[in-house]
């Protein structure tokens, strides 16, 4: 059995070099909710240096709430500010001799883009007309996930090791209570059922099945190294490989 892990950077956080070492994939922040040139050249490096799959991370364009404000946008405007945050990742990736392998959307528009079909068409279009080859990352069982089959895309179903889910499959906003697990036990043991049974239980105890093609770790919580490590070690114990592959 294997499974991919990845975690999103260029954010800001002071610790991605040393995620960079226990993930197999990087969701590199594009400039519109965080990051910038800079930032976003420095972990291209950090990246290649450790061999992990390099993926472009849009955002809706919303830096002062890190792109978790709800908009409602014209899916051409979404769809061309998708293209320009891929352009500028893949550009910067290109000039380092890597190339650039997945797409992620970050944050309000990746939730928005697991429910809303004329969304997530905006972004699957963006990813398959920037580059046919990129993979993309969506919710597992979400609308993404469907836009980015109808186009002929390689698609990596996503799952959260710390975010709680609804009986829909979607996750629990971030503003109601319980949305985040706090224990590492928790998220740890969640994961595992996830990745080795395909399915998760809900916040009111509903089980739903879900694809777990890969694992988001996010790299901006207090313990996020330290968890790292640990879902890192689980995985081996239980035969577990991680890849990008």
């Amino acid at each position: 059995m294997k499974i991919d892990l990845n975690a999103d950077l260029g954010e800001g956080m002071d610790n991605d070099r040393e995620l960079l070492q226990l993930v197999s994939s990087a969701n590199i922040a594009c400039g519109f909710h965080a990051g910038d040139a800079q930032t976003m050249l420095r972990t291209v490096r950090w990246a290649m240096e450790f061999n992990v799959a390099i993926g472009a991370h849009p955002s809706f364009p919303d830096r002062e709430n890190f792109g978790r404000t709800a908009m409602q946008l014209p899916v051409e405007t979404v769809y061309a500010q998708t293209l320009y945050q891929i352009g500028a990742l893949a550009a910067i990736v290109t000039s380092q001799g890597g190339r650039l392998a997945h797409v992620k959307p970050h944050g309000m528009l990746y939730n928005q883009a697991a429910k809303d079909p004329a969304l997530a068409d905006a972004i699957a279009r963006a990813v398959k007309d920037s580059d046919p080859t990129l993979r993309l990352m969506g919710l597992a069982n979400s609308e993404l996930v469907r836009a980015g089959e109808r186009y002929g895309l390689s698609i990596r179903q996503e799952v959260f090791a710390d975010r709680a889910y609804q009986r829909d499959g979607s996750l629990v906003p971030r503003s109601q209570p319980g949305a985040v697990i706090d224990s590492d036990e928790a998220a740890l043991a969640q994961t595992l059922t996830m990745v080795q049974r395909g399915e998760v239980c809900s916040l009111d105890g509903s089980w739903i099945n879900v694809q777990a093609d890969t694992v988001c770790l996010h790299g901006d919580g207090a313990h996020a190294l330290t968890f790292a490590r640990r879902l890192r070690e689980s995985f081996l114990q239980h035969n577990i490989d991680i890849t990008a592959a």
